[in-house]
């Protein structure tokens, strides 16, 4: 299933970084933040651009920004990333 091995590409990209050296953490803007603790919660777009009282295709625009700078491919592989990332999602407070 390609779904699968894409997800042990990533999850062996990122053990063998963290084995040799931590990989560098993505710099996100405060709005990219909420929308990636939205993702990772599994929110849909229109749900988040509810919650964060924005229209959706802004939502998709910071998803392809997520999408980039997390170097992934789609929303599945962005969740997953967040919760690589968990350190760096508490840090901000939660989304209100």
């Amino acid at each position: 299933m390609h779904i699968a091995k894409d997800m042990h590409d990533i999850l062996d990209r990122r053990g063998k970084r963290s084995a040799e050296e931590p990989a560098p953490a993505p710099h996100l803007t405060p709005t990219q933040m909420k929308v990636l603790r939205c993702v990772h919660s599994g929110l849909l777009n229109k749900q988040i651009a509810y919650e964060l009282g924005m229209a959706e295709a802004t939502v998709k625009v910071h998803m392809t920004a997520l999408m980039r700078k997390l170097n992934v491919r789609n929303r599945t592989q962005v969740a997953v990333a967040a919760g690589s990332l968990g350190w760096q999602l508490s840090a901000g407070g939660a989304a209100d």
